[in-house]
Protein backbone atom coordinates (compact mmCIF):
# COMPACT_ATOMS: atom_id res chain seq x y z
CA UNK A 1 0.00 0.00 0.00
CA UNK A 2 2.78 2.37 0.62
CA UNK A 3 4.50 1.79 -2.66
CA UNK A 4 1.10 2.33 -4.07
CA UNK A 5 0.97 5.88 -2.81
CA UNK A 6 4.21 6.84 -3.42
CA UNK A 7 3.24 6.66 -7.07
CA UNK A 8 0.29 8.74 -6.80
CA UNK A 9 1.95 11.29 -4.85
CA UNK A 10 5.10 11.24 -7.35
CA UNK A 11 2.81 11.70 -10.81
CA UNK A 12 2.13 15.02 -11.19
CA UNK A 13 0.59 16.63 -14.18
CA UNK A 14 1.92 19.71 -16.49
CA UNK A 15 -0.43 22.49 -14.39
CA UNK A 16 1.37 21.36 -11.03
CA UNK A 17 4.65 21.71 -12.65
CA UNK A 18 6.78 24.69 -12.53
CA UNK A 19 9.31 25.52 -15.56
CA UNK A 20 12.33 23.80 -15.50
CA UNK A 21 16.16 24.51 -15.62
CA UNK A 22 16.54 24.82 -19.20
CA UNK A 23 18.92 22.58 -21.28
CA UNK A 24 22.49 24.23 -21.97
CA UNK A 25 23.77 24.72 -25.57
CA UNK A 26 27.44 23.54 -26.31
CA UNK A 27 28.77 24.01 -30.32
CA UNK A 28 31.02 21.26 -30.58
CA UNK A 29 31.57 21.12 -34.29
CA UNK A 30 31.32 23.34 -37.03
CA UNK A 31 31.12 23.09 -41.23
CA UNK A 32 33.64 24.52 -43.30
CA UNK A 33 31.02 25.13 -45.87
CA UNK A 34 29.17 27.12 -43.77
CA UNK A 35 27.33 29.77 -45.13
CA UNK A 36 28.42 33.40 -44.60
CA UNK A 37 25.84 35.65 -43.03
CA UNK A 38 25.54 38.56 -40.92
CA UNK A 39 22.56 39.05 -38.44
CA UNK A 40 22.97 42.73 -37.71
CA UNK A 41 21.77 43.56 -33.78
CA UNK A 42 17.84 44.73 -34.60
CA UNK A 43 17.36 48.49 -33.84
CA UNK A 44 15.19 48.78 -30.90
CA UNK A 45 12.56 51.39 -30.14
CA UNK A 46 10.13 51.33 -26.64
CA UNK A 47 10.15 49.31 -23.47
CA UNK A 48 11.17 46.08 -24.75
CA UNK A 49 12.49 43.26 -22.14
CA UNK A 50 15.89 43.40 -21.70
CA UNK A 51 16.15 39.67 -21.47
CA UNK A 52 15.93 38.32 -24.92
CA UNK A 53 17.51 40.26 -27.94
CA UNK A 54 15.96 38.65 -31.31
CA UNK A 55 18.43 39.51 -33.54
CA UNK A 56 20.55 37.62 -31.12
CA UNK A 57 18.31 34.25 -31.05
CA UNK A 58 18.03 34.56 -34.91
CA UNK A 59 22.02 34.54 -35.22
CA UNK A 60 22.20 31.58 -32.35
CA UNK A 61 19.31 29.38 -34.51
CA UNK A 62 21.28 29.82 -37.92
CA UNK A 63 24.48 29.03 -36.18
CA UNK A 64 22.71 25.72 -34.43
CA UNK A 65 21.67 24.75 -38.14
CA UNK A 66 25.31 23.95 -39.38
CA UNK A 67 24.48 25.89 -42.23
CA UNK A 68 25.50 29.21 -41.62
CA UNK A 69 28.78 30.71 -40.46
CA UNK A 70 27.42 34.14 -38.68
CA UNK A 71 29.57 37.12 -37.93
CA UNK A 72 30.21 38.41 -34.65
CA UNK A 73 28.69 42.13 -34.35
CA UNK A 74 32.05 43.90 -33.00
CA UNK A 75 33.26 42.47 -36.47
CA UNK A 76 30.63 44.81 -38.41
CA UNK A 77 31.66 48.47 -40.11
CA UNK A 78 28.16 49.90 -39.63
CA UNK A 79 24.50 48.50 -37.97
CA UNK A 80 21.95 49.25 -40.86
CA UNK A 81 18.38 48.41 -39.91
CA UNK A 82 16.79 49.25 -42.97
CA UNK A 83 17.43 48.65 -46.33
CA UNK A 84 18.57 52.13 -47.99
CA UNK A 85 21.43 51.74 -45.07
CA UNK A 86 22.85 48.38 -46.39
CA UNK A 87 26.20 49.16 -48.03
CA UNK A 88 27.30 46.11 -50.10
CA UNK A 89 30.53 46.79 -50.87
CA UNK A 90 31.34 46.68 -47.10
CA UNK A 91 29.70 43.08 -46.35
CA UNK A 92 31.75 41.88 -49.34
CA UNK A 93 34.48 43.53 -47.49
CA UNK A 94 33.98 41.33 -44.57
CA UNK A 95 33.35 37.95 -47.00
CA UNK A 96 29.33 38.14 -46.15
CA UNK A 97 27.06 36.23 -48.39
CA UNK A 98 23.77 37.47 -47.27
CA UNK A 99 22.93 40.51 -44.22
CA UNK A 100 20.15 40.71 -42.05
CA UNK A 101 18.52 43.96 -40.84
CA UNK A 102 15.68 45.08 -39.13
CA UNK A 103 13.93 47.34 -35.98
CA UNK A 104 11.59 45.74 -33.39
CA UNK A 105 9.33 48.42 -32.01
CA UNK A 106 7.07 48.26 -28.64
CA UNK A 107 3.27 48.52 -29.58
CA UNK A 108 1.15 48.20 -25.85
CA UNK A 109 1.65 44.70 -24.90
CA UNK A 110 2.98 43.42 -28.07
CA UNK A 111 6.03 43.88 -29.93
CA UNK A 112 6.74 44.34 -33.72
CA UNK A 113 9.49 43.59 -36.17
CA UNK A 114 10.40 44.22 -39.67
CA UNK A 115 13.33 42.70 -41.00
CA UNK A 116 15.05 42.26 -44.38
CA UNK A 117 17.50 39.77 -45.87
CA UNK A 118 19.67 40.62 -48.44
CA UNK A 119 21.67 38.47 -50.96
CA UNK A 120 25.25 40.83 -50.87
CA UNK A 121 26.40 39.54 -53.96
CA UNK A 122 23.52 40.32 -56.19
CA UNK A 123 22.41 43.37 -54.06
CA UNK A 124 19.11 42.20 -53.74
CA UNK A 125 16.53 41.98 -51.37
CA UNK A 126 15.19 38.16 -50.86
CA UNK A 127 13.01 38.31 -48.50
CA UNK A 128 11.01 41.57 -46.14
CA UNK A 129 8.34 40.88 -43.58
CA UNK A 130 6.45 42.70 -40.72
CA UNK A 131 5.76 40.28 -37.93
CA UNK A 132 4.34 40.62 -33.92
CA UNK A 133 4.26 38.64 -30.80
CA UNK A 134 3.24 39.28 -27.39
CA UNK A 135 5.93 41.10 -25.25
CA UNK A 136 6.69 37.58 -23.31
CA UNK A 137 6.97 35.56 -26.64
CA UNK A 138 9.80 37.09 -28.22
CA UNK A 139 11.74 34.18 -28.29
CA UNK A 140 8.96 32.81 -30.66
CA UNK A 141 8.92 35.81 -32.84
CA UNK A 142 12.91 35.42 -33.05
CA UNK A 143 12.20 31.47 -33.94
CA UNK A 144 10.00 32.83 -36.82
CA UNK A 145 12.45 34.77 -38.33
CA UNK A 146 14.85 32.20 -38.00
CA UNK A 147 12.49 29.65 -39.70
CA UNK A 148 12.03 32.66 -42.42
CA UNK A 149 15.85 33.40 -43.04
CA UNK A 150 16.43 29.64 -43.86
CA UNK A 151 13.62 29.20 -45.78
CA UNK A 152 14.27 32.12 -48.41
CA UNK A 153 18.13 30.98 -48.67
CA UNK A 154 17.47 27.19 -48.63
CA UNK A 155 14.57 26.49 -49.97
CA UNK A 156 13.45 24.00 -46.91
CA UNK A 157 11.44 25.04 -44.23
CA UNK A 158 12.93 26.09 -41.04
CA UNK A 159 12.63 24.08 -37.94
CA UNK A 160 13.58 26.45 -35.27
CA UNK A 161 9.83 27.13 -34.04
CA UNK A 162 9.04 23.29 -33.31
CA UNK A 163 9.82 21.58 -30.28
CA UNK A 164 11.49 18.99 -28.37
CA UNK A 165 10.36 16.20 -26.30
CA UNK A 166 12.80 14.39 -24.00
CA UNK A 167 13.13 12.48 -20.90
CA UNK A 168 15.18 13.51 -17.73
CA UNK A 169 16.76 11.33 -14.58
CA UNK A 170 17.46 12.96 -11.21
CA UNK A 171 18.54 11.34 -7.91
CA UNK A 172 16.32 13.11 -5.58
CA UNK A 173 16.55 11.52 -1.93
CA UNK A 174 18.39 8.65 -3.30
CA UNK A 175 15.62 7.37 -5.63
CA UNK A 176 15.07 8.14 -9.44
CA UNK A 177 12.99 11.22 -10.73
CA UNK A 178 11.89 10.88 -14.34
CA UNK A 179 10.18 13.69 -15.79
CA UNK A 180 9.00 14.31 -19.66
CA UNK A 181 9.90 17.57 -20.63
CA UNK A 182 9.63 20.01 -23.53
CA UNK A 183 11.37 23.11 -24.79
CA UNK A 184 12.41 24.74 -27.93
CA UNK A 185 14.66 23.29 -29.83
CA UNK A 186 17.69 25.26 -28.55
CA UNK A 187 16.63 23.95 -25.30
CA UNK A 188 15.08 27.12 -24.31
CA UNK A 189 11.66 27.43 -22.39
CA UNK A 190 11.38 23.25 -20.64
CA UNK A 191 8.82 22.58 -18.94
CA UNK A 192 7.75 19.21 -17.18
CA UNK A 193 5.02 17.67 -18.38
CA UNK A 194 4.74 14.50 -16.58
CA UNK A 195 6.87 13.06 -13.06
CA UNK A 196 7.18 9.83 -12.08
CA UNK A 197 9.43 7.84 -9.59
CA UNK A 198 9.29 5.14 -12.59
CA UNK A 199 10.94 5.04 -15.98
CA UNK A 200 9.42 7.17 -18.85
CA UNK A 201 10.44 6.00 -22.54
CA UNK A 202 9.58 6.20 -25.93
CA UNK A 203 7.72 9.89 -26.48
CA UNK A 204 6.32 10.50 -29.44
CA UNK A 205 4.65 13.30 -31.28
CA UNK A 206 1.30 13.58 -33.02
CA UNK A 207 1.38 14.75 -36.32
CA UNK A 208 -0.10 18.04 -35.17
CA UNK A 209 1.98 18.65 -32.35
CA UNK A 210 -1.05 18.50 -29.70
CA UNK A 211 -0.29 15.08 -28.50
CA UNK A 212 2.82 12.89 -27.33
CA UNK A 213 2.34 9.35 -26.78
CA UNK A 214 4.57 7.60 -24.47
CA UNK A 215 5.26 4.05 -22.22
CA UNK A 216 5.39 4.72 -18.47
CA UNK A 217 6.02 2.33 -15.76
CA UNK A 218 4.21 4.03 -13.44
CA UNK A 219 1.51 0.97 -12.83
CA UNK A 220 4.63 -1.18 -12.17
CA UNK A 221 4.72 -2.56 -15.79
CA UNK A 222 4.76 -1.00 -18.85
CA UNK A 223 1.92 0.78 -20.66
CA UNK A 224 1.51 3.06 -23.15
CA UNK A 225 -0.46 6.65 -22.65
CA UNK A 226 -1.46 9.56 -24.98
CA UNK A 227 -1.36 12.69 -23.48
CA UNK A 228 -3.09 16.16 -24.72
CA UNK A 229 -0.55 18.80 -23.95
CA UNK A 230 -3.12 21.74 -23.79
CA UNK A 231 -4.85 19.98 -21.20
CA UNK A 232 -3.13 17.42 -19.26
CA UNK A 233 -5.25 14.85 -19.66
CA UNK A 234 -4.03 11.66 -20.35
CA UNK A 235 -5.14 8.18 -21.72
CA UNK A 236 -4.39 4.67 -20.91
CA UNK A 237 -4.53 3.29 -24.59
CA UNK A 238 -2.45 -0.28 -24.01
CA UNK A 239 -1.83 -1.90 -20.86
CA UNK A 240 -1.99 -5.75 -22.35
CA UNK A 241 -0.56 -8.43 -20.86
CA UNK A 242 3.50 -8.48 -21.44
CA UNK A 243 5.06 -6.24 -23.61
CA UNK A 244 3.63 -2.54 -24.19
CA UNK A 245 6.03 -0.42 -25.67
CA UNK A 246 7.49 1.69 -28.91
CA UNK A 247 4.60 3.82 -30.19
CA UNK A 248 4.60 5.57 -33.14
CA UNK A 249 2.19 8.17 -34.67
CA UNK A 250 0.76 7.35 -38.31
CA UNK A 251 0.93 10.35 -41.07
CA UNK A 252 -2.62 11.37 -40.49
CA UNK A 253 -3.31 11.11 -36.62
CA UNK A 254 -5.70 8.33 -37.00
CA UNK A 255 -3.40 5.62 -35.52
CA UNK A 256 0.04 4.14 -33.76
CA UNK A 257 2.47 1.39 -34.40
CA UNK A 258 2.85 -0.66 -30.95
CA UNK A 259 5.25 -3.24 -30.31
CA UNK A 260 2.95 -5.91 -28.09
CA UNK A 261 3.49 -9.25 -26.95
CA UNK A 262 0.20 -10.53 -25.62
CA UNK A 263 -0.02 -12.97 -27.90
CA UNK A 264 3.45 -14.07 -26.40
CA UNK A 265 5.19 -12.88 -28.78
CA UNK A 266 6.82 -9.62 -29.06
CA UNK A 267 5.12 -8.24 -33.14
CA UNK A 268 4.37 -4.84 -34.15
CA UNK A 269 0.54 -3.92 -33.94
CA UNK A 270 -1.64 -0.65 -35.51
CA UNK A 271 -3.70 0.53 -33.23
CA UNK A 272 -6.80 2.77 -34.41
CA UNK A 273 -6.88 5.47 -31.74
CA UNK A 274 -10.22 6.36 -31.96
CA UNK A 275 -11.66 2.51 -31.60
CA UNK A 276 -8.81 1.20 -29.92
CA UNK A 277 -9.04 -1.72 -32.40
CA UNK A 278 -6.03 -3.64 -33.44
CA UNK A 279 -4.16 -5.11 -36.02
CA UNK A 280 -1.14 -7.30 -36.19
CA UNK A 281 1.44 -6.30 -39.01
CA UNK A 282 3.94 -9.12 -38.45
CA UNK A 283 4.15 -12.55 -37.37
CA UNK A 284 7.24 -14.48 -36.99
CA UNK A 285 8.36 -16.83 -34.04
CA UNK A 286 11.51 -13.34 -33.81
CA UNK A 287 10.79 -10.42 -31.96
CA UNK A 288 9.70 -8.05 -33.80
CA UNK A 289 9.31 -4.25 -32.78
CA UNK A 290 10.17 -0.84 -32.99
CA UNK A 291 8.07 -0.10 -35.44
CA UNK A 292 8.26 3.36 -37.61
CA UNK A 293 5.90 4.82 -40.61
CA UNK A 294 7.15 5.92 -43.97
CA UNK A 295 6.17 10.01 -44.54
CA UNK A 296 3.37 8.57 -46.78
CA UNK A 297 1.75 6.28 -44.50
CA UNK A 298 1.80 3.50 -46.52
CA UNK A 299 4.78 1.26 -45.83
CA UNK A 300 6.72 0.89 -42.34
CA UNK A 301 10.17 0.03 -40.92
CA UNK A 302 10.68 -2.09 -37.92
CA UNK A 303 13.46 -3.66 -35.72
CA UNK A 304 13.81 -7.82 -36.12
CA UNK A 305 16.11 -9.98 -34.72
CA UNK A 306 14.54 -12.97 -37.40
CA UNK A 307 18.22 -13.13 -39.27
CA UNK A 308 19.85 -13.79 -36.00
CA UNK A 309 20.53 -10.34 -34.53
CA UNK A 310 18.54 -7.13 -34.37
CA UNK A 311 18.27 -5.31 -37.93
CA UNK A 312 16.24 -3.40 -40.09
CA UNK A 313 13.69 -4.43 -42.08
CA UNK A 314 10.83 -2.75 -44.56
CA UNK A 315 7.23 -3.24 -45.63
CA UNK A 316 6.22 -1.73 -48.56
CA UNK A 317 2.32 -1.83 -47.41
CA UNK A 318 0.76 -3.60 -44.30
CA UNK A 319 0.00 -6.88 -46.15
CA UNK A 320 3.93 -6.78 -47.52
CA UNK A 321 6.72 -9.33 -47.25
CA UNK A 322 9.10 -8.16 -45.14
CA UNK A 323 12.37 -7.06 -46.80
CA UNK A 324 16.02 -6.65 -44.88
CA UNK A 325 17.29 -3.79 -45.37
CA UNK A 326 20.66 -3.54 -43.30
CA UNK A 327 23.70 -5.65 -43.63
CA UNK A 328 26.44 -3.82 -42.33
CA UNK A 329 26.68 -4.90 -38.67
CA UNK A 330 25.79 -7.33 -36.55
CA UNK A 331 23.57 -4.96 -34.82
CA UNK A 332 20.95 -2.49 -36.83
CA UNK A 333 18.07 -0.69 -34.44
CA UNK A 334 15.10 1.85 -33.77
CA UNK A 335 14.97 2.96 -37.39
CA UNK A 336 13.35 6.46 -38.21
CA UNK A 337 13.07 7.30 -41.92
CA UNK A 338 13.19 11.01 -43.29
CA UNK A 339 10.60 12.82 -44.60
CA UNK A 340 11.69 12.38 -47.92
CA UNK A 341 11.89 8.84 -48.27
CA UNK A 342 15.61 8.56 -49.15
CA UNK A 343 17.30 7.50 -46.44
CA UNK A 344 16.72 5.64 -42.85
CA UNK A 345 18.22 6.55 -39.53
CA UNK A 346 19.38 4.15 -37.13
CA UNK A 347 21.48 3.05 -34.28
CA UNK A 348 24.57 0.88 -35.92
CA UNK A 349 27.39 -1.39 -33.58
CA UNK A 350 30.78 -1.29 -35.03
CA UNK A 351 33.89 -2.30 -33.52
CA UNK A 352 32.41 -2.89 -30.27
CA UNK A 353 30.60 0.65 -30.04
CA UNK A 354 27.28 2.58 -30.44
CA UNK A 355 26.46 4.47 -33.48
CA UNK A 356 23.93 6.68 -35.43
CA UNK A 357 24.02 5.77 -39.15
CA UNK A 358 22.01 6.05 -42.40
CA UNK A 359 21.01 3.90 -45.09
CA UNK A 360 20.40 5.95 -48.61
CA UNK A 361 17.32 3.64 -50.14
CA UNK A 362 17.82 4.00 -53.62
CA UNK A 363 21.28 3.07 -53.24
CA UNK A 364 21.79 1.09 -50.10
CA UNK A 365 24.67 2.85 -49.18
CA UNK A 366 25.42 3.17 -45.61
CA UNK A 367 27.07 6.08 -43.36
CA UNK A 368 28.08 6.13 -40.07
CA UNK A 369 27.38 9.77 -38.96
CA UNK A 370 28.85 9.77 -35.07
CA UNK A 371 31.84 9.78 -33.83
CA UNK A 372 30.53 9.04 -30.10
CA UNK A 373 30.93 5.91 -28.45
CA UNK A 374 27.04 5.25 -27.38
CA UNK A 375 24.83 6.44 -29.30
CA UNK A 376 21.49 5.78 -28.87
CA UNK A 377 17.20 6.79 -29.66
CA UNK A 378 17.99 9.28 -33.31
CA UNK A 379 14.98 11.51 -34.14
CA UNK A 380 14.56 13.51 -37.69
CA UNK A 381 13.60 16.92 -38.23
CA UNK A 382 10.47 17.38 -40.04
CA UNK A 383 12.60 19.06 -42.56
CA UNK A 384 15.05 16.05 -42.80
CA UNK A 385 18.08 18.55 -42.59
CA UNK A 386 18.66 17.83 -38.65
CA UNK A 387 19.43 14.66 -36.60
CA UNK A 388 19.06 14.41 -32.40
CA UNK A 389 20.13 11.43 -30.47
CA UNK A 390 21.01 10.62 -26.98
CA UNK A 391 24.89 9.96 -26.78
CA UNK A 392 27.25 10.11 -23.36
CA UNK A 393 29.61 13.01 -22.83
CA UNK A 394 32.15 12.85 -19.38
CA UNK A 395 30.00 10.15 -17.74
CA UNK A 396 27.19 12.41 -19.04
CA UNK A 397 23.94 11.47 -20.79
CA UNK A 398 23.28 14.18 -23.54
CA UNK A 399 21.20 14.95 -26.21
CA UNK A 400 23.70 16.15 -29.44
CA UNK A 401 22.30 17.58 -32.59
CA UNK A 402 23.93 16.81 -36.07
CA UNK A 403 23.24 17.63 -39.08
CA UNK A 404 22.24 15.08 -41.44
CA UNK A 405 25.07 14.53 -42.98
CA UNK A 406 27.08 14.01 -39.89
CA UNK A 407 28.98 17.71 -40.35
CA UNK A 408 27.86 19.88 -37.96
CA UNK A 409 27.39 19.49 -34.41
CA UNK A 410 25.85 20.72 -30.70
CA UNK A 411 24.93 19.26 -28.09
CA UNK A 412 22.11 19.61 -25.12
CA UNK A 413 23.37 18.84 -21.79
CA UNK A 414 20.84 19.16 -18.56
CA UNK A 415 21.64 21.53 -15.82
CA UNK A 416 20.49 18.61 -13.90
CA UNK A 417 20.69 15.11 -14.01
CA UNK A 418 20.89 13.04 -17.31
CA UNK A 419 18.79 13.42 -19.73
CA UNK A 420 17.51 11.11 -22.81
CA UNK A 421 15.02 9.68 -25.15
CA UNK A 422 14.45 12.42 -27.47
CA UNK A 423 11.52 13.18 -29.96
CA UNK A 424 11.60 15.97 -32.53
CA UNK A 425 8.31 17.41 -32.72
CA UNK A 426 6.36 18.39 -36.49
CA UNK A 427 6.45 21.65 -38.23
CA UNK A 428 3.34 23.71 -36.97
CA UNK A 429 1.72 25.38 -39.53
Amino acid sequence: MARKCGLVLMLMWAAALPVQAELLIRITEGVESAIPLAVVPFKEAGNLPAGDKLSEIVRTDLTLSGEFSALAPEKMLSLPSRGDEVFFRDWRLLGQRYVLVGEVRQLGDRASVRFELFDVNSEERILGETAGAPLNNLRSLAHHISDKVYEAITGVPGVFSTRLAYVTLESVSGRPLYKLQISDVDGQRSRVRLESDEPILSPAWSPDGRQLAYVSFETGRPAVYVHELASGQRSRIASFPGLNSAPAWSPDGRSLLLTLSKDGNAEIYKMDVASRSLTRLTEHWSIDTEGSWTADGEGLFFTSDRSGGPQIYYKESERADPRRITFGSRYNARPRPSADGKFVYYVHQRDGAFHIARTNLETEDETVLTRTQLDESPSVSPNGRMLIYATKQGGQSVLTVISSDGGASYTLPASEGDVREPAWSPIIR
